[in-house]
């Protein structure tokens, strides 16, 4: 499939006009709209065409970014646990529309599930594909919360010498995630369905084979949001998943008692800076998923680390003259963005915020 892109820079995989058509009709929404406020509970459901496999899911609580391919399906993160029976719904609704308008027609399994044979190729018009994995990127509840419901409706992905699905003790998508979103959902007395199968503890996990035709990194960003972040780079498709490390909606939601830090979170921006490369002028090029908000690129990454980088500054600034925790919030160092990413109301207000960025940098002293 060769590449295509829309007016505004966004690449996305080339489609049959009428099927693009038709699919941007029932998959868009004003959900999608710059600015809305696309991922409230309760928001209808909208996909959106990122680049080749890949999809993305508004109005589940968070962004929930898809591979969607004869491999099967491949999640970063579940979004709330009252969205999951929408989120399978529209699911199999993605895959209808692409079946029915042969948008995957031709296209074969790659190698993988076993190395030592291929399989058969894909009968585009059948029956849904499952969920294969879904990765957390941290612990919190908008990421994890459809966890339990996700995972069990999907099927066990082999690998070595075994092909296809396993044995229906083995049954259900595997979770995957950094060892501390496991410790952190043990800790809070998690559901044992909803924990994660797989973890990690060095600094990545890479699939261990292809998946829908490209390999996949699952990189982990230490004290970022929490001390379990991590993002999701598809290196064929090239689109990274950021999970909360990067929010269009909102400041980050720092959780400073699960070991999120401020700089862990400009770190994490600045990572994500190095991996992706603009097409020109920093516009185009690597695709973004934001946690929350619209599809992005490296400008818009650019410019909310440049955000978050004065704040820091602001706040470490006014913590060096001796202020307390009540005069910085009163010193509003976050006026010049308020209007974009704040919040009076709501589980993340600026204010909360201001603090979680206060006691990041107050704990370092």
């Amino acid at each position: 499939m060769t590449r295509q892109t829309n007016g505004t820079g966004i690449g996305r995989a080339a489609l049959p006009a009428v099927a693009t058509a038709v699919l941007l009709g029932i998959f868009t929404g004003g959900a999608l709209a710059q600015g809305s406020r696309g991922n409230e509970l309760g928001a209808e459901l909208n996909w959106w065409p990122v680049r080749e496999n890949i999809w993305m899911l508004v109005g589940a609580g968070a962004n929930i970014t898809a591979s969607v391919g004869p491999d099967g399906v491949f999640l970063v993160n579940a979004g709330e646990a009252q969205a999951s029976e929408r989120v399978l719904g529209a699911l199999d609704e993605l895959q209808a529309q692409l079946n029915a308008f042969g948008v995957l027609e031709g296209r074969t399994a790659e190698r993988g599930g076993a190395e030592t044979r291929s399989r058969l190729p894909v009968n585009t018009r059948g029956p849904a594909k499952p969920i294969r994995y879904i990765v957390n990127t941290s612990p919190l509840a908008h990421n994890t919360g459809g966890n339990e419901n996700l995972a069990t409706s999907g099927v066990t992905y082999s690998g070595g010498n075994v092909a296809g699905t396993i044995g229906d003790s083995f049954e259900g998508a595997a979770i995957l995630a950094h060892e501390n979103v496991l410790l952190r959902m043990v800790e809070e007395q998690a559901a044992f369905e909803a924990l994660p199968t797989d973890t990690f503890f060095i600094d990545e996990y890479k699939l261990s084979t292809f998946f829908n035709g490209e390999g996949i990194r699952v990189v982990h960003i230490p004290a970022a949001t929490t001390d379990g972040d991590s993002i999701v780079y598809f290196r064929g498709s090239d689109v990274i998943a950021t999970g909360d490390l990067f929010d269009m909606e909102s400041f980050p939601v720092i959780d400073v008692d699960r070991g999120g830090h401020i700089d862990g979170v400009l770190d994490g921006l600045n990572y994500i800076l190095n991996l992706a490369i603009p097409e020109f002028r920093t516009e185009g090029g690597t695709m973004v998923v934001p946690g929350r908000g619209r599809l992005s690129d490296s400008a818009d990454v650019g410019y909310y680390r440049d955000m978050l980088t004065i704040i820091r500054d602001q706040v470490q600034h006014l913590i060096d003259r001796g202020m307390s925790l009540e005069q910085v919030v009163a010193e509003r160092p976050t006026y010049g963005y308020e209007g974009r990413f704040g919040s009076d109301t709501g589980p993340w207000t600026t204010e909360m915020f201001i603090e979680a960025v206060y006691r990041s940098l107050s704990n370092d002293r």
